[in-house]
């Protein structure tokens, strides 16, 4: 019953949303079409000025992946996070989710592929990657687009989050399906 009602609400939650900004900005009698391309525009300003950010992170990310930087991680502390059941092919996660979200899901999919979806390997970069978020990203691209140029705070702030997210997954992942 409860599956039922939650299949309806995110059937019609989108068009419920659209159909009440659409029908309060009639009752204000805004110009609705007007304001909606002043948005598009103002959003195609921001996606221009955040191409240089977008490209500075897609090579960081393709330079630190091909380098074996990775690989050479993942060997130097395998031993000691198997002592906390982390497996090795979760490392990557570890690494690449504060970068990039698509890299990080790239390699999810990966250990997803190999291992299969019952694996606590994939189990646990499963939970991974939905309780941590792509700290530099975030920084780089919604930081500057607003021209927010002194991050240190916001960098310390999202890397202690990232690191809790990352702690809490492999308790919560222990703690179930071990």
């Amino acid at each position: 019953m409860f599956q039922q009602i939650m299949n309806i609400i995110s059937l019609w939650a989108l068009p419920a949303i659209i159909l009440l900004i659409l029908t309060m900005g009639l009752i204000k009698k805004l110009p609705i079409y007007e304001i909606f391309t002043e948005g598009a525009k103002d959003g195609f300003k921001i996606s221009v000025n955040i191409i240089p950010y977008l490209v500075a992170i897609i090579v960081a990310i393709s330079m630190f992946r091909a380098s074996g930087i990775i690989e050479l991680i993942e060997q130097a502390f395998s031993h000691v996070l198997a002592l906390i059941h982390v497996p090795a092919s979760v490392i990557p996660i570890m690494i690449v989710r504060s970068l990039s979200g698509s890299a990080a899901l790239g390699v999810f999919s990966d250990i997803a592929n190999t291992l299969g979806p019952d694996d606590y390997a994939t189990k646990l970069s499963a939970i991974m990657v939905g309780s941590s978020e792509t700290t530099f990203y975030v920084l780089a691209v919604y930081f500057g687009a607003v021209g927010i140029s002194k991050l240190r705070y916001a960098l310390i702030v999202g890397l202690l989050a990232d690191f809790i997210g990352i702690v809490a997954a492999v308790c919560v992942c222990n703690w179930m399906f071990l």
